[in-house]
């Protein structure tokens, strides 16, 4: 099934996608970052530098870049050699984690094509980048966000589930439900993030509204990924219930994976700052009780250590087969 034809199996109000000759729809989302797939790399702290974001973006996904770590220079640099190397790619801003303006200059002057903000308002953002041509998708965890975002001028948005990894919204609400809640309420393009691992996942976020899936455990766990063995393999030995939303009385909320690190935390209901202190010994020691080990409950999903390539090939055949069977489905009005 082509890429371009996507858009079909999505209710929207006429005129709102790109049209293309005889009629036939563009999905947003490759048009806004020009990759090959609608597959993001979801924009993990020091673990979204070039290494794992080009290899995502050579398989034919988006690789990101994140900037969450507060390294300036380090993401500069990384920035800079994602550009260089021609491929597509996007850079994420964590509003509430930027110490100063510096890295949203940076990316204004580099020429980034796609930029996703997260964690705070996007309003003073979206004018300065969009003026630098730029297209701006922010995270979501909630409706009343989105609808927030979308009257501020965002092109489209990440709609994150509560079964995603890393910092939530401690009122979580599962992709399944959130998705199609917020597709009842805009039109602008949507990308799935949060319990999606293959083509099963991605099928059911375009069958609720989406253009596209994020997908951040999953990518943890590949041969390119630039963490620890030891975190790969945490990953894959996790259940579906192998990890905890921890710190949900306060903030930051985050799912981590169930270890003696976070029992404590999860027992003792609270996580002071303190607790991130060892996060690099986790990503790249393999000490899995030096800080909190993020993951979503995708990990449960997850039964091996892919490459990037093999990830993405698979989840696109495996997309296609199930929209393929949906699709003779509805033409034969049957549900055999």
């Amino acid at each position: 099934m082509p890429w371009r034809s996507l858009r079909w199996f999505i209710l929207v109000k006429p005129g709102t996608v790109p049209q293309l000759r005889k009629g036939i729809c563009m999905n947003r989302v490759l048009a806004h970052t020009g990759a090959r797939y609608p597959i993001v790399q979801a924009p993990m702290g020091w673990i979204a530098r070039s290494p794992l974001a080009s290899a995502v973006s050579r398989a034919g996904g988006l690789g990101v870049i994140e900037t969450s770590s507060g390294e300036t220079e380090n993401c500069q640099r990384e920035i800079r050699a994602m550009v260089d190397s021609g491929l597509p790619f996007g850079v994420n801003l964590p509003i509430r984690f930027l110490k100063d303006e510096a890295m949203l200059r940076f990316v204004c002057e580099v020429g980034i094509r796609f930029v996703t903000t997260s964690a705070g308002s996007p309003a003073k953002f979206i004018a300065p980048l969009k003026a630098a041509g730029i297209v701006v998708y922010h995270a979501v965890p909630t409706v009343e966000m989105a609808l927030k975002c979308v009257e501020a001028g965002v092109d489209g948005l990440v709609v994150e589930g509560g079964e995603g990894g890393g910092f939530k919204n401690p009122e979580e609400v599962s992709t399944l439900v959130l998705l199609q809640a917020i597709r009842e309420k805009v039109d602008v393009p949507l990308i799935a993030a949060g319990g999606i691992v293959d083509g099963r996942g991605m099928a059911a976020a375009f069958a609720l509204g989406a253009e596209a899936i994020q997908m951040g455990t999953r990518f943890v766990a590949s041969l390119e990924s630039p963490v620890h063995a030891h975190y790969k393999e945490a990953i894959v030995g996790a259940g579906t219930t192998g990890t905890w939303m921890l710190n949900t009385k306060s903030s930051p909320c985050i799912r981590a994976l169930k270890t003696e690190f976070t029992q404590t935390i999860y027992e003792a209901g609270l996580m002071g700052p303190e607790s991130f202190m060892g996060i690099q010994k986790v990503y790249f020691g393999g000490d899995m009780n030096a800080a909190p080990a993020l993951a979503g409950q995708s990990a449960g999903l997850i039964h091996q250590v892919s490459s990037v390539q093999d990830i993405i090939t698979q989840t696109v055949e495996q997309f296609q087969s199930i929209s393929r069977r949906m699709g003779a489905m509805a033409q034969a009005a049957d549900f055999g």
